[in-house]
């Protein structure tokens, strides 16, 4: 199974269109509680980093990963929502990491794939996340505002003025007591949620660790399985290599899961440049279950990767 490298390294794909509206953060963003994969080159050996997603909306995904990333790298994610089928993979950059917690933004989403989230939306009757209470500036005695407080209904005043009456400050402080309260048991929910999700995500890590990879159940020829090869990334030609006239056929041994995705990889010759190219591209591909007995069974095969000027 051979295929070529672009003579030039790949353009970047094109970002989402901006949303519409005065700001991107009005976008709803659904709840999301699913596990997913984010998977990232580290000195060009890519290195999956799991965790669970927060909530998605078409421009991206936040989540609470098991490691730490850079804002600005480039990742790739998979993740599944719920009632769908197939897994959403796509490529996605780091907006933001705060501890745990991480931003990601959908690089070259295709439309098909926005209208699976669209599809997941309507068909799970997925629930926006609701946004924090309004603000309003607060004037000072001169009309400047410099103040940011919550909007709250005022008290009526009191019809009788030259009495004192201590009714319009008992509504004021009625109001208070109440917003206290609220804010105490929203936080008390988020606080729930939080453990609860985080317990989640650690018991997925423990079965992930205890959990021993499988070992190949065939090998099966190279002509067999790229007539079960349904989605393929081309390599990227490194400028390195281009410089030095480095030039070849990269031979991998790779095994297929159950899911027909490359689970591992191992090269059999060439430089290290062009086998990180290679297995940069081969960890995007995707093949069509390999049955044994009718069953999808894990498979050990061999490709290779062509790089020439």
């Amino acid at each position: 199974m051979t295929c070529k490298g672009h003579k030039e390294p790949m353009a970047a794909s094109e970002h989402i269109p901006a949303w519409s509206g005065p700001s991107r953060r009005r976008v709803p963003r659904y709840q999301l509680h699913s596990p997913l994969d984010v998977t990232v080159l580290r000195s060009g050996i890519p290195d999956t980093v799991p965790g669970r997603s927060v909530n998605v909306c078409e421009g991206g995904i936040a989540a609470m990963l098991a490691g730490e990333l850079t804002p600005g790298d480039a990742v790739g994610i998979e993740v599944q929502l719920p009632l769908l089928a197939d897994p959403l993979r796509t490529r996605a950059t780091v907006r933001y990491q705060d501890r745990l917690r991480c931003g990601l933004e959908f690089v070259g989403l295709s439309p098909e794939q926005r209208a699976s989230i669209r599809d997941w939306v309507r068909e799970a009757k997925a629930q926006p996340e609701v946004s924090a209470a309004p603000m309003v500036a607060a004037s000072d005695s001169h009309g400047n505002k410099n103040v940011a407080e919550t909007k709250e209904p005022r008290p009526r005043r009191s019809g009788n003025r030259g009495g004192g009456s201590t009714r319009p400050r008992q509504r004021g402080t009625g109001w208070i007591i109440l917003f206290l309260f609220l804010l105490a048991i929203a936080a008390a929910v988020l606080w729930w949620r939080w453990n609860r999700a985080w317990q989640e995500l650690e018991s997925g890590l423990k079965t992930e660790e205890a959990s021993v990879p499988e070992k190949p159940q065939a090998d099966v020829p190279a002509e067999v399985m790229e007539k079960l090869l349904i989605h393929r990334v081309e390599p990227v030609y490194p400028p390195e290599a281009r410089r030095a006239n480095l030039q070849g056929i990269i031979a991998l041994d790779i095994v297929v899961g159950r899911d027909g995705s490359v689970i591992s990889m191992h090269p059999l010759n060439g430089p290290d440049v062009l086998t990180r190219a290679a297995m940069d591209a081969l960890r995007w591909w995707k093949f069509e279950p390999y049955r044994l007995n009718g069953e999808p069974a894990v498979v050990e095969t061999r490709v290779a990767v062509e790089f020439k000027r």
